[in-house]
């Protein structure tokens, strides 16, 4: 008698769905976190590193783009490794990307707590702070093991959320930044503009968040490419506009742990101040969410691989979602999250997100030579000079690394090497 066919994921996520994850994975935690560290580096000059970080950001986009108009699987980066380079590569990228979800998903953990803390003081640390990750991460597991209609919703919901507060913050405090407070053509020293740039990378990614789940998505091959590109385009300009009011409202910047919230009651005063902690949170809570949806599909990609084990690509008969996967995640993001910090959970992300996004800018060539009849919804013009100076500049990026993160950074890396090597001795194959 034959066995039932096993239950598939299901195909619901348009083109505003896919560009949602992919605005609210880019606009998170980190344009609320991060202007004051690149105060502190560049000072009056910062601007300049958000624009860097958006060239980078753009070129490696355009070749997500192009990659991601070629297939309709779930497994974005770890998908085309695989088929431009073979199963170990593709293991690398994947523990890459796997990482950089996982210490995404942690970091924005510790940074929900912390605008937590700014409304309700008891969540900035100890019990509180353990309780408000926990409760996040745990709700939002729930609702994308209930199904992928309700993570798209909730990820949809929450990216409008974020918005409101950070144009707000932007239109109104744009009246009242003072302009010798900024600099937007100075050239900075360069080995601080990598060090911001590298850490503005942890701010501008996510997007490639939208390019995973293609099992799930309508039609990924002609919706990803304008996703993506829409993403992109609409926080850069927002970030760069973000800093020059931070730096032009807030005299103490570099010093302050909760910079727009603080920059907002200069000008806003106490409601504003409140206006942006709260659109700090669900911000925060957004990023969160897009997290909660994608990172466990990168553990299902490589166990429908057979480079995980099985139990991972199991799909919830009812729910049609991979619930295992979303619980391992969950708890794995949990603990790196009370144990973590946020600014060495941001450096391992931004590694991780550079070596995937690397591969994923090398694979563009390789793809066009191994796949020259398919069709492509989009083409990276150029030739090879945009993916090559893609993957160049993304590994300049990563000499501007401080020693304990490159240490951190190269030694979670590794990690992946021998996990393959041990997994390598077993054959899983895939759920029937």
């Amino acid at each position: 008698m034959a066995s039932p066919p096993r239950p598939r994921l299901l195909r619901v996520v348009g083109l505003p769905g896919l560009t949602a994850i992919a605005v609210n994975g880019v606009i998170g935690s980190g344009i609320f976190v991060l202007p004051a560290t690149v105060a502190g580096l560049l000072g009056p000059a910062s601007p300049v590193a958000y624009l860097v970080a958006a060239l980078v950001a753009a070129l490696v986009v355009a070749c997500f783009a192009e990659a991601g108009s070629l297939f309709d699987r779930t497994g974005g980066p770890y998908l085309y490794a695989r088929k431009a380079f073979g199963p170990f590569v593709a293991f690398q990228v994947g523990w890459a990307f796997f990482l950089s979800r996982l210490a995404a998903a942690a970091a924005i953990g510790n940074a929900f707590a912390a605008y937590l803390g700014y409304l309700w003081p008891a969540a900035a640390g100890g019990a509180g702070r353990a309780l408000a990750i926990t409760a996040l991460l745990a709700a939002l597991a729930a609702v994308n093991v209930v199904g992928v209609r309700y993570g798209g919703w909730t990820v949809n919901v929450l990216t409008v959320a974020k918005l409101v507060p950070l144009l707000l913050f932007v239109s109104v405090g744009l009246v009242y930044a003072d302009p010798n407070r900024y600099v937007l053509l100075a050239l900075p020293d360069s080995s601080r503009l990598r060090q911001a740039s590298l850490l503005l990378i942890f701010a501008f990614g996510g997007f490639e968040n939208a390019s995973v789940p293609g099992d799930e998505s309508k039609d990924p091959k002609r919706h990803l490419p304008v996703a993506l590109l829409a993403a992109i385009g609409l926080t850069a300009v927002l970030y760069v506009l973000v800093q020059i009011v931070a730096l032009g409202t807030l005299p103490g910047l570099a010093s302050d742990p909760t910079p727009l919230a603080s920059a907002a009651r200069s000008f806003l005063g106490p409601a504003g101040a409140l206006a942006i902690a709260l659109g700090a949170v669900v911000s925060t809570a957004g990023s969160s969410s897009a997290l909660a949806l994608v990172g466990p599909r990168i553990l299902y990609a490589l166990a429908e691989g057979g480079q995980l084990p099985a139990a991972l690509a199991r799909v919830h008969e009812r729910h049609r979602t991979p619930h295992v996967a979303v619980v391992v995640f969950t708890l794995l993001a949990w603990a790196a999250a009370l144990l973590g910090d946020f600014a060495r959970l941001a450096a391992v992300s931004a590694v991780a997100r550079l070596v995937f996004s690397a591969a994923t800018c090398l694979a563009v060539p390789v793809l066009r030579r191994k796949m020259p009849a398919a069709e492509r919804r989009f083409r990276v013009p150029g030739g090879l000079l945009v993916p090559a100076a893609a993957a160049g500049l993304s590994l300049w990026l990563l000499t501007g690394l401080e020693r304990s993160q490159a240490a951190t950074g190269v030694a979670a890396l590794v990690a992946g090497f021998f996990l393959y090597l041990a997994l390598g001795r077993v054959r899983y194959n895939r759920p029937t």
